[in-house]
């Protein structure tokens, strides 16, 4: 027994030593194989090459190699140009005019506000009758102002789609409540109902738009308006007091700088009065420069450029109201 089974360990040995040297033959003999198919390296000539590629990095440069520093100038040059040629663009376009004056947030805020007073002063019938249309009238002036300048910005902004529609009814109704009855005071109730759907989010169930274009000599009279305007100044003089008072106030104040720097563009627009008075038209642009001037001051959070910024607004506004109105 044991001399049979040391016979076969011996020849299971053998046939284990012949398979592993088997394969070791087929294997050694493929990768040989693989090794005498691979391609020989390429042999260059350096008369040809010299040619066609530079001996060293330094030799592809012509003048002076360009620094980190020196590119991000170049980068930055081209930023400012590329800036400079969009606002020479944007004097020239409607649509990108209001967006040099007022933020989306601005606008956005602005209506909500206005919509809350102009619904307080729709109560009663002899409220409204009473005196209540002309306070409607401010607010829905103002409304169709703000409507009118969202249907031409240029970007995202909230009520786009239905800017020209709101335009068109807020001015509509502004300018029968010029005098107060029972059937403005019914108008005036719709106008509501219309606001508080497109602020909800629902939009607006009116009719269409008639006007693609702004007419201005049909969205507000200036007389609201300019009245408009003193309401807002006074509130920018009381937030911007002293230069902690801007501190603390400073989204208010930017945003009603805002709103009187969009103020004087609207007051010159083509249909507004005395829009074509090369007079009226200088005030007017002072207002608006010195609101933007508040702006840039805000965002250099100079507070004491602020104040006087604004000073310059109150002496346009009292010089405009001195000779107009």
């Amino acid at each position: 027994m044991p001399r049979q089974f040391f016979v076969r360990s011996r020849c299971r040995v053998f046939l284990l030593t012949l398979v592993i040297g088997s394969l070791v033959a087929i294997f050694g003999n493929g990768s040989a194989a693989a090794q005498q198919q691979r391609a020989r390296p390429p042999v260059f000539d350096e008369g040809t090459t010299s040619r066609i590629f530079f001996s060293d990095l330094s030799s592809a440069f012509r003048g002076e190699r360009p620094t980190l520093s020196s590119l991000q100038k170049t980068d930055a040059a081209a930023a400012l140009a590329q800036a400079s040629e969009a606002d020479d663009d944007s004097d020239n376009s409607g649509s990108q005019r209001w967006n040099k004056l007022i933020s989306p947030v601005s606008l956005e805020d602005e209506i909500k506000r206005v919509k809350l007073k102009f619904d307080a002063s729709i109560t009663t019938p002899g409220a409204f009758n009473g005196g209540g249309y002309q306070e409607a009238r401010l607010h829905l002036s103002v409304l169709a102002s703000l409507f009118a300048v969202i249907s031409e910005y240029s970007g995202d902004v909230r009520w786009k789609s239905d800017a020209k529609t709101a335009r068109d009814i807020t001015a509509k109704t502004a300018l029968n409540c010029a005098a107060g009855s029972t059937p403005v005071f019914n108008e005036a109730q719709l106008r509501k109902a219309d606001l508080q759907d497109l602020v909800s989010g629902a939009g607006l169930s009116a009719a269409k738009a008639g006007e693609d274009v702004n007419d201005w000599s049909m969205i507000a009279d200036r007389s609201p308006l300019m009245e408009y305007a003193e309401l807002v100044l006074d509130k920018l003089s009381d937030d911007s007091n002293d230069t902690e008072s801007a501190k603390e106030n400073v989204d208010s104040v930017r945003r009603n700088a805002e709103l009187l720097a969009l103020l004087g563009e609207i007051l010159v627009q083509e249909g507004m009065d005395d829009s074509e008075d090369d007079d009226y038209r200088a005030l007017s642009r002072a207002m608006t420069e010195a609101s933007r001037s508040v702006v840039t001051a805000i965002e250099r959070q100079d507070f004491d450029a602020v104040r006087g910024a604004v000073g310059e607004i109150t002496q346009s506004c009292s010089a405009c109201h001195e000779e107009y109105r």
